[in-house]
């Protein structure tokens, strides 16, 4: 590597690795994945996931109802809901509630329309929506079980009807490549969500670091001696190459802390009761996702260091780069649009758009089953157009870096490449 270049991105590395700001920032959100890994454990034990929630109804109230919720929770392996006998009136149950002895109370009202009594939850919150789901599910048995009953059908109709609906997805797959099962679809849906977000949030961070620091050096006129020893296309690759190796080793830090705790044993059981099961991830995903990351950080990486080259002030950056990050905000909804539609129209044109080619295609791989052609069309386009904007990115960083002021207009950048002949 030429050594020149290779001064540049050690700077830029040793610059960024040294900088309070990095080190607080990995810390801090090395600390949240920590504990986003061990979330699930984390609400079991601290939020008593498992502790079933008193439940209180007046005692001689519905004695019918009240026993049908007993036999129902008491044939679960683990109950949410534990009913507590009060006796007395609402005011009790009220009492009883305020001093935190039971979490809600049930109450009932006579429903002629219906033959069902109408029930009630009260609690001290309305937003009980765990207890509450749990408590209408149970009620529905009951009322089922009483209509069944007094249909005079019998224990086998009764378990015919009960049995519930058994209906599983499979992908089906029109290459040689096996269909995926619920279970690996899943795993492809939270892989594309996460390298949506990690590239969305690559690109802004590190194509915004990029142009802040050649514009900061711009304006307090560093730029004019480092000119003069190393070429300004050393430069710009020196700081795209140097950001790309501290954004890379941010990224291994946070994912490794995160996938680490998540493969804790205190987690397995939580997993598998989410059905995550990190075994079933595609390695060709995991290969696909390396690769458009790399890609669409390049991509962007080129243009925020072109813009940031042809800025004199920080204050005018913001405005500078709102195209491109116009442009990394529509490739970022159209493919949140396209995680429940894979393969609509608007997914398979802009595929083909090397601005968002990085998030559509990976999604349609991930998601979808594009033909091999949509695929390496799309890649030929975006390499292609790594290419041809990275050169146009150099011209323009060459000629950019010199000139102060106001920020140039296209007609007087192109006035100037002709100039210095670039």
């Amino acid at each position: 590597m030429n050594s020149s270049l290779w001064t540049v991105m050690a700077f830029t590395i040793r610059n960024k690795i040294r900088s309070k700001a990095f080190i607080i920032m990995t810390i801090i959100l090395a600390v949240l994945l920590v504990v986003a890994g061990n979330l699930p454990y984390l609400i079991d034990k601290l939020g008593g996931g498992d502790k079933a929630t008193k439940v209180g109804y007046a005692e001689g109230q519905q004695p019918q109802i009240v026993q049908g919720l007993k036999d129902y929770y008491g044939q679960l392996p683990k109950p949410d809901v534990k009913l507590v006998s009060i006796a007395g009136s609402e005011e009790q149950l009220k009492g009883a509630l305020e001093k935190g002895d039971i979490g809600g109370y049930l109450t009932f009202a006579e429903d002629k329309e219906t033959g069902f009594p109408k029930a009630t939850y009260n609690a001290k919150s309305a937003f009980s929506g765990g207890t509450s789901s749990s408590l209408t599910a149970a009620l529905q048995k009951i009322k089922t079980d009483r209509i069944i009953k007094d249909a005079g059908m019998t224990e086998e109709q009764k378990k015919q009807l009960s049995t519930p609906v058994s209906l599983d997805t499979q992908k089906v797959s029109f290459s040689n490549e096996k269909g995926k099962s619920e279970e690996e679809q899943g795993m492809a849906i939270g892989l594309t969500y996460a390298m949506i977000i990690l590239l969305f949030m690559g690109v802004m961070i590190s194509g915004q670091l990029i142009a802040t620091e050649i514009t900061a050096e711009k304006n307090s006129r560093v730029m004019e001696i480092l000119v003069t020893s190393v070429s300004p296309l050393k430069q710009m690759w020196g700081k795209i190459l140097g950001t790309f190796i501290v954004a890379m080793l941010q990224i291994v830090i946070l994912i490794g802390a995160l996938v680490i705790n998540l493969m804790m044993p205190q987690n397995a059981d939580s997993l598998a009761k989410f059905g995550i099961d990190l075994s079933t991830i595609d390695a060709t995903l995991v290969v696909y996702a390396i690769f458009f990351y790399l890609a669409g950080f390049f991509l962007y990486a080129t243009l925020f260091a072109a813009v940031g080259s042809i800025v004199s002030r920080t204050e005018d950056l913001g405005q500078a780069v709102l195209p491109i990050t116009m442009l990394t905000l529509v490739g970022f909804y159209i493919a949140m649009f396209g995680l429940t539609h894979p393969d609509h129209i608007l997914i398979q044109v802009c595929q083909y758009i090397p601005f968002f080619s990085p998030f559509l295609m990976f999604l349609r791989i991930g998601l979808s089953e594009p033909a091999w052609w949509e695929i390496a069309l799309s890649l030929v386009i975006l390499l292609a157009s790594i290419l041809g904007i990275g050169w146009l990115s150099a011209k323009i960083y060459r000629v950019g870096v010199l000139m102060y002021g106001k920020r140039p207009s296209m007609k007087e950048i192109v006035k100037a490449m002709k100039a210095y002949k670039v």
